[in-house]
Protein backbone atom coordinates (compact mmCIF):
# COMPACT_ATOMS: atom_id res chain seq x y z
CA UNK A 1 0.00 0.00 0.00
CA UNK A 2 1.17 3.44 -1.00
CA UNK A 3 2.30 5.77 1.84
CA UNK A 4 0.39 9.19 2.24
CA UNK A 5 2.18 12.62 2.21
CA UNK A 6 2.07 14.26 4.75
CA UNK A 7 -0.35 16.96 3.10
CA UNK A 8 -2.87 14.05 2.35
CA UNK A 9 -2.39 12.93 6.08
CA UNK A 10 -2.60 16.62 7.36
CA UNK A 11 -5.84 16.84 4.83
CA UNK A 12 -7.43 13.92 6.48
CA UNK A 13 -6.76 14.92 9.86
CA UNK A 14 -9.26 18.10 9.37
CA UNK A 15 -11.82 15.77 8.00
CA UNK A 16 -14.55 14.56 9.76
CA UNK A 17 -15.79 11.18 10.38
CA UNK A 18 -19.52 11.58 10.56
CA UNK A 19 -21.10 12.88 7.03
CA UNK A 20 -22.06 16.70 6.70
CA UNK A 21 -24.75 18.50 5.31
CA UNK A 22 -23.78 19.27 1.49
CA UNK A 23 -22.87 22.42 2.38
CA UNK A 24 -20.48 21.70 5.07
CA UNK A 25 -18.60 18.99 3.39
CA UNK A 26 -17.46 21.83 0.60
CA UNK A 27 -16.56 23.77 3.20
CA UNK A 28 -14.51 21.25 4.44
CA UNK A 29 -13.04 20.22 1.11
CA UNK A 30 -11.99 23.39 0.60
CA UNK A 31 -10.28 23.92 3.58
CA UNK A 32 -7.77 21.14 2.68
CA UNK A 33 -4.29 22.29 1.75
CA UNK A 34 -4.01 22.73 -2.38
CA UNK A 35 -1.89 20.86 -4.24
CA UNK A 36 0.44 22.98 -7.03
CA UNK A 37 -2.69 22.84 -9.84
CA UNK A 38 -6.40 23.18 -9.68
CA UNK A 39 -7.61 19.81 -8.24
CA UNK A 40 -10.94 18.33 -9.75
CA UNK A 41 -13.76 17.63 -7.63
CA UNK A 42 -15.46 14.39 -7.87
CA UNK A 43 -18.45 12.50 -6.35
CA UNK A 44 -18.35 9.21 -5.30
CA UNK A 45 -21.81 7.38 -4.20
CA UNK A 46 -22.84 4.13 -3.37
CA UNK A 47 -26.12 2.36 -4.65
CA UNK A 48 -27.75 -0.18 -3.44
CA UNK A 49 -28.10 -1.98 -6.95
CA UNK A 50 -26.71 -5.41 -8.35
CA UNK A 51 -23.88 -4.57 -10.37
CA UNK A 52 -24.42 -7.58 -12.24
CA UNK A 53 -28.13 -7.25 -13.16
CA UNK A 54 -28.32 -6.10 -16.50
CA UNK A 55 -31.86 -3.46 -15.78
CA UNK A 56 -30.33 -2.18 -12.62
CA UNK A 57 -27.35 -0.73 -14.62
CA UNK A 58 -26.48 2.74 -13.77
CA UNK A 59 -25.44 4.55 -16.95
CA UNK A 60 -25.98 8.05 -18.51
CA UNK A 61 -24.86 11.59 -19.30
CA UNK A 62 -25.99 14.75 -17.74
CA UNK A 63 -25.12 19.01 -17.94
CA UNK A 64 -23.80 20.90 -14.78
CA UNK A 65 -25.21 23.45 -14.01
CA UNK A 66 -22.10 25.25 -13.92
CA UNK A 67 -19.70 23.14 -16.01
CA UNK A 68 -16.74 21.16 -14.91
CA UNK A 69 -14.34 24.01 -15.36
CA UNK A 70 -12.07 22.77 -17.65
CA UNK A 71 -11.77 22.07 -21.98
CA UNK A 72 -13.23 19.15 -23.26
CA UNK A 73 -12.27 17.20 -26.10
CA UNK A 74 -15.17 16.12 -28.23
CA UNK A 75 -14.41 13.43 -31.33
CA UNK A 76 -17.73 12.85 -33.67
CA UNK A 77 -18.24 10.16 -36.02
CA UNK A 78 -20.24 11.66 -38.39
CA UNK A 79 -21.00 12.36 -42.61
CA UNK A 80 -22.27 14.83 -44.26
CA UNK A 81 -24.70 16.98 -42.61
CA UNK A 82 -24.48 15.73 -39.04
CA UNK A 83 -20.65 16.35 -40.02
CA UNK A 84 -20.74 20.01 -41.00
CA UNK A 85 -22.97 20.10 -37.75
CA UNK A 86 -20.45 18.20 -35.17
CA UNK A 87 -17.87 20.70 -36.90
CA UNK A 88 -19.85 24.10 -35.99
CA UNK A 89 -20.65 22.84 -32.44
CA UNK A 90 -16.84 22.56 -31.84
CA UNK A 91 -15.92 19.33 -32.28
CA UNK A 92 -12.24 18.87 -32.23
CA UNK A 93 -12.19 15.92 -34.51
CA UNK A 94 -14.54 14.70 -36.94
CA UNK A 95 -14.57 12.14 -39.41
CA UNK A 96 -16.06 8.72 -40.13
CA UNK A 97 -13.42 4.93 -41.25
CA UNK A 98 -10.96 7.38 -41.19
CA UNK A 99 -11.36 8.65 -37.50
CA UNK A 100 -11.96 4.66 -36.55
CA UNK A 101 -8.86 3.60 -37.99
CA UNK A 102 -6.49 6.82 -35.97
CA UNK A 103 -7.94 5.15 -33.15
CA UNK A 104 -6.98 1.44 -34.30
CA UNK A 105 -3.70 3.02 -34.69
CA UNK A 106 -3.54 4.09 -31.16
CA UNK A 107 -4.68 7.61 -30.83
CA UNK A 108 -6.44 8.50 -27.68
CA UNK A 109 -6.34 12.40 -27.22
CA UNK A 110 -9.76 12.66 -26.74
CA UNK A 111 -12.25 12.82 -23.50
CA UNK A 112 -15.84 12.04 -25.09
CA UNK A 113 -16.62 10.39 -28.20
CA UNK A 114 -19.96 11.07 -30.12
CA UNK A 115 -21.39 9.20 -32.97
CA UNK A 116 -24.54 9.26 -35.65
CA UNK A 117 -26.17 5.93 -35.69
CA UNK A 118 -25.14 5.72 -39.15
CA UNK A 119 -21.48 5.43 -38.30
CA UNK A 120 -22.12 2.32 -35.83
CA UNK A 121 -20.67 0.01 -38.69
CA UNK A 122 -17.36 1.83 -37.79
CA UNK A 123 -17.46 2.55 -34.38
CA UNK A 124 -18.45 -0.49 -33.27
CA UNK A 125 -15.08 -2.08 -34.36
CA UNK A 126 -13.90 0.09 -31.47
CA UNK A 127 -15.47 -1.34 -28.68
CA UNK A 128 -12.43 -3.44 -27.14
CA UNK A 129 -10.21 0.04 -27.43
CA UNK A 130 -12.71 2.38 -26.01
CA UNK A 131 -14.92 0.44 -23.52
CA UNK A 132 -12.13 0.14 -21.33
CA UNK A 133 -11.63 3.66 -21.00
CA UNK A 134 -15.28 4.25 -20.95
CA UNK A 135 -15.03 6.19 -24.26
CA UNK A 136 -17.44 3.77 -26.21
CA UNK A 137 -20.58 5.95 -27.82
CA UNK A 138 -24.12 4.41 -26.66
CA UNK A 139 -27.27 5.14 -27.09
CA UNK A 140 -27.36 5.06 -23.14
CA UNK A 141 -25.57 7.49 -22.19
CA UNK A 142 -27.18 9.64 -25.26
CA UNK A 143 -23.55 9.55 -27.10
CA UNK A 144 -25.22 8.09 -30.08
CA UNK A 145 -27.68 10.63 -31.24
CA UNK A 146 -29.03 11.96 -34.30
CA UNK A 147 -28.61 15.21 -33.35
CA UNK A 148 -25.09 15.20 -33.46
CA UNK A 149 -24.60 19.34 -32.80
CA UNK A 150 -26.37 19.52 -29.54
CA UNK A 151 -24.38 16.39 -28.01
CA UNK A 152 -21.46 18.24 -29.17
CA UNK A 153 -21.89 21.74 -27.97
CA UNK A 154 -23.76 19.83 -23.97
CA UNK A 155 -20.50 18.06 -23.57
CA UNK A 156 -18.07 20.64 -24.46
CA UNK A 157 -20.22 23.37 -22.49
CA UNK A 158 -19.36 20.71 -18.98
CA UNK A 159 -21.83 17.60 -19.78
CA UNK A 160 -20.56 14.33 -17.78
CA UNK A 161 -20.87 10.83 -18.46
CA UNK A 162 -21.34 8.43 -15.87
CA UNK A 163 -21.86 4.45 -15.16
CA UNK A 164 -21.86 2.19 -11.84
CA UNK A 165 -18.66 0.28 -11.34
CA UNK A 166 -18.26 -3.51 -10.67
CA UNK A 167 -19.71 -2.38 -6.61
CA UNK A 168 -22.22 -0.71 -7.53
CA UNK A 169 -20.58 2.91 -7.36
CA UNK A 170 -21.11 5.75 -9.76
CA UNK A 171 -18.57 8.67 -9.65
CA UNK A 172 -18.31 11.56 -11.52
CA UNK A 173 -16.53 14.45 -11.74
CA UNK A 174 -18.41 18.17 -10.74
CA UNK A 175 -16.14 20.82 -10.91
CA UNK A 176 -12.72 22.16 -9.71
CA UNK A 177 -10.97 23.05 -6.69
CA UNK A 178 -11.42 26.81 -7.15
CA UNK A 179 -15.22 26.99 -7.86
CA UNK A 180 -16.86 29.09 -5.50
CA UNK A 181 -18.02 27.05 -2.57
CA UNK A 182 -22.12 27.66 -3.64
CA UNK A 183 -21.00 26.49 -7.42
CA UNK A 184 -19.97 22.81 -5.93
CA UNK A 185 -23.20 22.94 -4.09
CA UNK A 186 -25.17 22.99 -7.10
CA UNK A 187 -23.58 21.14 -9.46
CA UNK A 188 -23.05 18.03 -6.76
CA UNK A 189 -27.05 18.66 -5.71
CA UNK A 190 -28.24 18.65 -9.47
CA UNK A 191 -26.32 15.64 -9.88
CA UNK A 192 -27.17 13.58 -7.16
CA UNK A 193 -30.76 14.35 -7.93
CA UNK A 194 -30.68 13.60 -11.32
CA UNK A 195 -28.95 10.47 -9.98
CA UNK A 196 -32.14 9.40 -8.02
CA UNK A 197 -34.59 10.47 -10.69
CA UNK A 198 -32.71 7.51 -12.57
CA UNK A 199 -33.62 4.69 -10.11
CA UNK A 200 -34.41 1.37 -11.86
CA UNK A 201 -37.54 -0.29 -11.32
CA UNK A 202 -35.92 -3.00 -10.56
CA UNK A 203 -33.37 -1.89 -7.75
CA UNK A 204 -35.04 -2.29 -3.95
CA UNK A 205 -34.27 -1.41 -0.66
CA UNK A 206 -31.69 1.74 0.12
CA UNK A 207 -30.89 3.54 -3.30
CA UNK A 208 -28.07 6.01 -2.44
CA UNK A 209 -26.59 4.59 0.49
CA UNK A 210 -23.52 6.18 0.52
CA UNK A 211 -21.73 10.09 -0.67
CA UNK A 212 -18.91 11.37 -0.44
CA UNK A 213 -16.68 13.76 -2.01
CA UNK A 214 -13.05 14.64 -2.83
CA UNK A 215 -10.56 16.84 -4.76
CA UNK A 216 -7.25 15.10 -7.28
CA UNK A 217 -4.86 14.61 -4.01
CA UNK A 218 -7.64 15.01 -1.21
CA UNK A 219 -9.21 12.74 1.28
CA UNK A 220 -12.90 12.17 0.79
CA UNK A 221 -15.18 13.69 2.95
CA UNK A 222 -18.58 12.05 3.67
CA UNK A 223 -22.03 13.72 2.83
CA UNK A 224 -25.61 13.57 4.84
CA UNK A 225 -27.37 10.98 2.46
Amino acid sequence: MAKKSKKYRRNRDKAKTDPLPLPEAVVTLKKFENAKFDETVEVAVKLGIDPKNTAQTIRGAFSLPHGIGRAVRVIAFAEGEAATAAKEAGADEVGAEDLAKKIQGGWMDFDVAVAHPSMMRHVGKLGRILGPHGKMPSPKSGTVTDNIGQVVREFKAGKVEFRNDDGGNVHAVVGKKSFPPEKLVENISAFLDHLRSIKPPAAKGNYVQKIAISATMSPGVRVVV
